[in-house]
């Protein structure tokens, strides 16, 4: 989250927007919003400092959510204009699947079901990973992947599915620069007590066109069909990092003005609907200074986005 929204000026805000109900109705209105039980008796003694104790220990992610709740149920300008200042409010839309690291073929994808939305991978499903548990307002954190992959893998030991899960998400890698990028992040965050940060999930499908570049006789409808990296933060915040080679500007070592409006509309695309999108170029992540460019960019975002680092992490 921005600087510009303090985590108590966000708590007086739902505080004071809760505190307008009747003393009797605040204590079952805080357990709603998911904040701790109280007796009556003291929200009677201040029916303000009763909802902010319950809000104390909260971050500001998780007074976020509540946040949210509170300005679906209830007329309140103030809290929403603080939301809104915080810039980041989130994609909308259900979490539905994740098809990612794929190292091979392309998968050929059908609807098996419109009316549920439900998608079959029919083909080449063995060179893509897919991910559909339900994704909660804590977004998915390495922890939750390496549990689903345990799951599915049938590995007993969380060190070695950790480190099974993170060779089999390099597979998938697609220029040096990324290798760069990827291994940075896993030597600094894919470890003991780090493990409640969020994965950093490479070659995310985010379109999909049933045909391939040389099937088509033009250009399809969906021209950046795979995200580098896509990080799944709390609040639905989505964070795509694209690392940029040659072919993104250059065509036989030429600058290219189409291939650079066509990268930057396709930013712009993402945007629109909520995502935010970083940019690395490949010439900045080369081996020796890479992994310092690398560090210091993940520590300001998660300082942007409010994520905390482990002890272990910042040591």
């Amino acid at each position: 989250m921005g600087d510009a929204v303090k985590p108590e000026t966000l708590r007086s805000a739902i505080a004071s927007a809760v505190a307008e109900l009747k003393s009797y109705e605040v204590p079952a209105e805080c357990v709603r919003l998911g904040l701790a039980p109280g007796e009556e008796g003291e929200a009677f003694g201040s029916k303000f400092r009763y909802v902010l104790k319950r809000l104390r220990p909260l971050a500001v992610p998780e007074l976020t959510v509540v946040a949210r709740k509170v300005v679906d149920e209830y007329d309140v300008p103030a809290l929403e204009q603080i939301l809104a200042s915080l810039g980041m409010t989130g994609v909308d839309g259900e979490f539905k699947n994740l098809i990612f690291a794929a190292n091979g073929p392309k998968p050929d994808i059908v609807l098996c079901d419109a009316v549920s939305n439900r998608l079959e991978i029919v083909r080449n499903a063995e060179y893509c990973l897919t991910y559909t548990r339900p994704l909660d307002a804590a977004g998915l954190s390495w922890a939750a992947l390496v549990d689903w992959w345990q799951r599915t893998h049938g590995q007993r030991d969380r060190l070695d599915a950790s480190q099974a899960l993170c060779a089999r998400l390099a597979e998938s890698l697609a220029s040096p620069p990324e290798e760069v990028l990827f291994h940075t992040y896993a030597a600094l965050y894919f470890r003991e007590k780090g493990h409640a940060l969020p994965a950093l999930i490479p070659q995310v499908y985010l379109h999909y066109d049933p045909y391939t570049a040389k099937r088509r006789a033009e250009p399809g409808p969906l021209a950046r069909q795979r995200m580098d990296f896509l990080l799944l933060l709390p609040n639905r915040v989505r964070v795509v990092l694209e690392v940029d080679g040659q072919q993104h500007y250059s065509v036989d070592g030429k600058a290219s003005p189409q291939l650079y409006a066509q990268m930057v509309s396709e930013d712009r695309q993402l945007s629109l609907p909520g995502y935010d999108v970083y940019r690395f170029g490949g010439h900045e992540l080369d081996r020796n200074n890479g992994p310092r460019i690398v560090a210091g960019f993940f520590r300001e975002l998660f300082q942007r986005y409010d994520v905390p680092l482990p002890p272990s992490v910042t040591d």
